[in-house]
């Protein structure tokens, strides 16, 4: 296995040995890096397995915009900052964890969208620092709502802006990019070393936030190494010379490696880019352009399928409101029905008792026919009982007349039901022809598939895009770069706000007793206003940039 690993890195050191000049290939449990010219096996590596090897960016860019060319750079550089970050090999302040770990989540997750992103999907993600949480009463879903709120608001960003404004944050930080060492000064001090982009820097052991002194590149004449012993001599005469030592070889040939490569990349920045990095650029640039084509293409096609989506919403909403609507007259037309019915019903049944009324009408005016006859009879009698019974006779006519008056009248009333319960039934019957004919109009034509909606290709033209560079002198060029730097750090102030913002949120809950010293210092440097560019700007603008020049009295064989 270890030999498979031999030859694979043999294989990557063959290709393109400029650009590898930028990179490293370290093993987790040493602290140096391994040298692409020899073999791994050659080399001081343990003899466990597997062995672990991480391929790490060597020299930090002062800028990660302007100088991260390629995605796949800037997004293996991402994950070497984010790594460093959790595992607190950079410190960051709480309020600065959670505005980094949201961009964080927007670069794994893209938009953020409320029917996806339940409560608790962060739930197994590492986002913030061990520290951060032990530093506050606070719980995870506490954290995961802040997160998710700064993550809420960065709608629209791609993947590789979400990682490049997580990358603008962190090297603001003031342990980005700075590599420490520990060394000893003539006195036998003991002190730390930093290197970074802009210069060497000398810590006190207990405070890597805030150097002690500080040596940008423009102001170091050259840098000599004897043996152990090295010594920083500054550009002015006035100053004194820095001398300092460290105990180990590998140590000392990684400091010595490191000052000469960034001293390097600190000289080609401020020059004229070569035609290679320019045409990288423009390819860059090109690139960048056609995906921002491609995405306000896309986001067309959304729009224009979301307004034919609701369109056909609307459509389908205004068919259901009509099937409603049909409906309802349906259940209005049944309603109407049933009542004509049950008066049908009803007025049959009045005409029952009409008729039933009627012949007991007829049956007693036979009764008082028979009784009239009787009474005749009798009147033949006698005159007086004649008279008395004409009397009663004239009375049992007058009584028939009522009577018969009266059976005419209810016959009438029959037939006038009659006459009621046929315009009922006719009532009846054209209901439910009404019924039949909604019922008939209550499926509607069919509506064309979304399919068929769907909008066409679009198609994108791109124009060529060229650059221009002139020579200027380093006066106007360094004079520029400080300009933007000031124009940045404008730009940034909705960020600083918005850090300030969330640190006074969870301030609150803040544990002052579990604050590490590296969080009192950098709450120190908060209140003094110190940063990491603070000692840089009592140096003078305008100096002049001479090589680098390596004084080695002793020679060094490499392993």
């Amino acid at each position: 296995m270890a030999s498979a690993i031999a030859a694979k890195l043999m294989a990557l050191s063959t290709l393109r040995r400029k650009q590898a000049k930028n990179f490293t290939v370290r093993i987790c449990t040493m602290e140096s890096d391994l040298e692409f010219s020899c073999e791994v096996l050659d080399q001081e590596v343990p003899k466990e397995e597997p062995i672990i090897l991480h391929f790490l960016a060597k020299f930090y860019p002062e800028d990660a915009e302007e100088e991260l060319v390629q995605d796949a750079t800037q997004h293996l550089f991402f994950l070497q900052v984010k790594n460093k970050i959790l595992e607190e090999e950079i410190h960051c302040p709480p309020e600065a964890s959670v505005l980094l770990a949201s961009y964080a989540v927007h670069a794994k997750y893209g938009d953020y969208d409320a029917k996806l992103h339940k409560p608790g999907f962060l739930s197994q993600e590492e986002l913030l620092p061990k520290r951060v949480f032990n530093l506050y009463q606070m719980t995870a879903e506490m954290w995961e709502e802040r997160i998710t709120a700064c993550y809420a608001e960065h709608r629209g960003r791609t993947r590789d802006e979400a990682e490049m404004e997580y990358l603008k944050i962190a090297q603001d930080l003031d342990m980005y990019g700075v590599n420490y060492f520990f060394i000893r000064n003539k006195k036998g001090t003991d002190l730390l070393l930093g290197v970074d982009a802009l210069g060497l820097h000398i810590y006190e052991p207990h405070n890597r936030l805030t150097p002690k002194c500080s040596f940008p590149w423009n102001e170091i004449r050259n840098i000599s190494y004897s043996e152990k012993e090295f010594a920083i001599k500054p550009l002015y005469k006035k100053t004194n010379v820095f001398k300092f030592n460290s105990s180990r070889l590998r140590v000392n040939k990684l400091i010595l490696q490191l000052c000469i490569g960034n001293h390097d990349l600190f000289v080609r920045r401020r020059r004229v880019d070569c035609l290679e990095v320019q045409q990288m650029k423009a390819q860059a640039k090109e690139e960048r352009a056609r995906k921002q084509l491609e995405r306000q293409r896309l986001e067309r096609e959304k729009q224009r399928e979301k307004h034919l989506r609701e369109e056909a919403e609307r459509a389908r909403d205004d068919l259901e409101r009509r099937l409603r609507q049909l409906k309802e007259e349906a259940d209005m037309a049944n309603e109407a029905l049933m009542r004509s019915e049950q008066t049908a019903d009803l007025l049959a049944e009045k005409a029952q008792i009409a008729e039933e009324e009627a012949q007991l009408l007829a049956q007693k005016a036979a009764e008082a026919g028979l009784e009239t006859q009787r009474i005749k009879v009798r009147a033949l009698r006698g005159q007086e009982e004649r008279r008395a019974m004409e009397q009663k006779m004239l009375e049992a006519e007058m009584l028939a007349l009522k009577m018969a008056e009266e059976s005419e009248r209810r016959a009438k009333e029959a037939e006038q039901l009659k006459q009621d319960l046929q315009e009922a039934r006719e009532s009846e019957r054209r209901a439910k022809n009404k019924l039949l004919e909604i019922t008939s109009q209550a499926v509607g034509p069919p509506q064309p598939p979304l399919a068929d909606l769907m909008p066409q290709d679009l198609s994108f033209s791109r124009e060529n895009l060229s650059f221009d560079f002139k020579d200027t002198d380093m006066k106007r060029l360094s004079m520029e770069i400080e300009k933007e730097k000031v124009e940045y750090m404008e730009k940034s102030k909705h960020l600083q706000e918005q850090l300030n913002e969330l640190k006074t949120e969870i301030e609150s809950l803040k544990l002052k007793e579990r604050e590490t010293p590296l969080d009192i210092l950098h709450n120190q440097n908060t209140e003094q206003g110190t940063s990491k560019h603070s000692n840089f700007k009592k140096v003078s603008m305008a100096y002049t940039l001479k090589p680098m020049c390596i004084n080695t009295q002793t020679s060094i064989e490499y392993i």
